[in-house]
């Protein structure tokens, strides 16, 4: 397989878990592992959480398909392991760094689309419950979330000048 391939792949296969891990909220989540995610929205002392587990659930199919893929010599699995680990990451750094700042690297940007994303989620965490609820996703955002993020940066401003 050329390199093109397996990047195209690795490259569909990141965008493709983005529509599994809102699938995955949604239905799952907030559906019969609620026990597990319930923590997440409603914070108990601690650094980890049982919400901490669905790195697991996400993390093995990554592992099984480059290890397989790697005992098999198929760069189509490797390629998908590989894509799921890369959302796997973009995902660590997004969701657990950057908006939940469970490790304090970044506070600040001034980079709208990452403050629409902080927003979306902002307005998923105001649901406590596993009934309702808004913006299951991460990466891929309503619009609304961008203007409603853009409006509240601005009076942020005005109010602090």
């Amino acid at each position: 397989m050329s390199g093109w391939a397996i990047a195209g792949i690795i490259f569909l296969t990141f965008w493709f878990m983005e529509f599994v891990a809102w699938f995955t909220h949604k239905f799952v989540m907030h559906g019969f592992l609620w026990v597990l995610h319930k923590d997440h929205h409603q914070k108990e002392p601690g650094f980890f959480e049982k919400n901490d587990a669905f790195f697991l659930i996400f993390a093995v199919p990554s592992w099984l398909c480059i290890m397989l893929g790697m005992m098999y010599q198929s760069d189509l699995s490797v390629s998908i392991g590989v894509g799921i680990a890369v959302y796997g990451f973009a995902y660590f750094m997004v969701h657990e760094v950057f908006i939940h700042q469970r490790l304090r690297w970044f506070k600040h940007t001034n980079n709208r689309y990452l403050e629409a994303v902080r927003f979306a989620h902002k307005m998923h965490h105001k649901h406590l419950d596993r009934q309702r609820g808004e913006s299951f996703g991460m990466l891929i955002i309503h619009p609304k979330y961008w203007t409603a993020s853009t409006k509240r940066g601005k009076r942020n401003l005005q109010t602090s000048a």
